[in-house]
């Protein structure tokens, strides 16, 4: 019996043009990507505006360069999804954290969810 391989996530610390963090998940064999010029919430009453960023290859979950770093990496789940928001688990080296990633018209809010795995 063959094991279905679970799609990756990278967040990448990238340093230019301005400090920001980018999240990519893997779907469709692309990497779906927002830029989050804040950082990951670090609670469920700080949202971070998520600005939706052009599909990377699937390779670019690997990349590093002299300002773009790794600052965590692994698989991602999807939980629940509609037409405006979709929460999903992270599995990192940290361990696993829910997130909603949720559509505002011109942007995304990613909110951390109050209810952890």
């Amino acid at each position: 019996m063959r094991r279905k391989r679970r799609p990756v996530f990278v967040l990448h610390d990238h340093r230019k043009p301005q400090p920001h963090f980018d999240l990519r998940l893997e779907e469709d064999g692309v990497l779906k990507s927002w830029a989050v010029p804040k950082g990951m919430p670090p609670d469920s009453r700080s949202d971070r505006l998520a600005v939706a960023v052009a599909d990377h290859d699937l390779g670019h979950a690997t990349y590093t360069d002299a300002t773009k770093s790794i600052a965590d990496s692994g698989w991602w789940e999807l939980e629940d999804r509609n037409e405006k928001r979709f929460v999903f688990v992270l599995h990192g080296r940290a361990g696993p954290r829910r997130y909603a990633l949720i559509d505002t018209g011109s942007d995304w809010l990613l909110h951390l969810t109050k209810a952890q795995p």
